[in-house]
């Protein structure tokens, strides 16, 4: 008899990019997997295609209705009633809290991926403090918590969120026959360097900008590329520096992999992250990488070999790193990429991924 899996997530894109290859390794483990997600999305198509059940679950992912939430809780206790799954698997934080929730009162196993801490945890405040009691409260009796980096792990287990049991995963792994070592680009005059997510303030999206201003007026052969969705606060400004010739935006993609066969180097200056997928993708494919000395992102890098690190919420020492990135050879350059390559193959196969979850499955009756 196949073992029936409940999934909670968010959002479908994010499942699709960095986890179908869990969701296809437990269908192929002869389980039948139900998938509780709130988009209408192409995407949906490709887990219908590998034989899982999609439960349309429609939540508002950023708002802070308690009713509302304690309401997708009760869809979410429902579900498990109703479907009877022998363990549910919870990303991100609504689903991992108000999902761990549901599993409590109907005592059903939960596997938890920590991939962030989020803003309120950040920021601190009154909101740190909510945030906090509902984990505890949501994944505190979870069979197992993943978390995607060390200080994550850390500071949950300091609060009493989590235990010592907890699991560290290398963030979602990379899938190492999709993500392949593309040539790194000629030397023709031009160095492009391609920032890739939502345009975010805590993306670093501000300095991103303003090192891109300064750096043009000293090299003029750079070229600064953003690849994501513009959120509303950013649009304007966005725009009058394409019409400046300082940023060339190229929209967004449900594959980097063409964007980033042209470019020399991508750039993330994010605050947080709970591991960035867009650094280890970038260095699968053998591009050096800038990024932030921050839990998340210090972990992609080894600084000065695969890349180099800079500190958040600072313009300053990320153009210090772009100028480094500048004052290496072409040979240098293009071996950065090769150290990242081997990084990924070596600490960030998505298979570790996919076998720490069958892992778990395996140990529940």
């Amino acid at each position: 008899m196949k073992k029936r899996i409940l999934v909670l997530t968010n959002n479908i894109g994010g499942l699709y990019s960095f986890r179908k290859d869990v969701m296809a390794a437990i269908v192929d483990a002869n389980c039948e997997v139900y998938i509780s997600e709130p988009d209408d999305d192409e995407r949906v198509k490709y887990f219908e295609g590998i034989g899982c059940h999609i439960i349309k679950t429609d939540f508002n992912r950023r708002g802070m209705n308690p009713m509302a939430d304690f309401r997708l809780m009760l869809r979410y206790r429902k579900m498990i009633r109703q479907l009877k799954p022998v363990a549910v698997l919870t990303y991100t934080i609504k689903p991992n809290v108000y999902g761990g929730m549901a599993c409590r009162l109907c005592r059903v196993p939960q596997l938890v991926n920590v991939t962030g801490l989020g803003d309120a945890m950040e920021n601190g405040g009154w909101l740190r403090e909510l945030t906090i009691m509902l984990y505890k409260i949501g994944i505190g009796k979870a069979k197992c918590v993943f978390f995607q980096n060390e200080n994550n792990r850390a500071i949950c287990i300091r609060l009493g969120i989590a235990d010592k049991k907890s699991k560290l995963l290398p963030g979602s792994g990379v899938n190492l026959q999709y993500h392949v070592y593309q040539d790194y680009p000629a030397d023709k005059g031009k160095v492009c360097f391609l920032f890739i997510a939502r345009l975010l303030k805590d993306k670093g999206t501000e300095e991103y900008f303003e090192m891109a201003k300064v750096i043009k007026t000293r090299h003029p052969e750079a070229e600064f590329q953003i690849l994501g969705w513009i959120e509303e606060d950013y649009q304007q400004q966005l725009y009058e520096l394409v019409n400046e010739g300082v940023i060339n935006y190229l929209g967004t993609t449900l594959d980097v992999r063409p964007y980033l066969k042209d470019v020399h180097c991508t750039v993330l200056p994010s605050y947080h992250e709970g591991l960035s997928n867009v650094n280890l993708e970038s260095a699968a494919n053998g591009r050096p990488v800038i990024t932030t000395n921050v839990p998340g992102c210090r972990e992609t890098v080894d600084d000065g070999q695969t890349g180099f690190l800079c500190e958040a919420r600072s313009m300053e020492s990320l153009t210090k790193a772009i100028e480094l990135f500048f004052a290496m050879t072409w040979d240098e350059k293009r071996q950065m990429g090769l150290n990242g390559r081997k990084k990924i193959e070596r600490e960030f196969d998505r298979q570790i991924v996919v076998n720490a979850y069958l892992s778990e499955l395996n140990n529940i009756e």
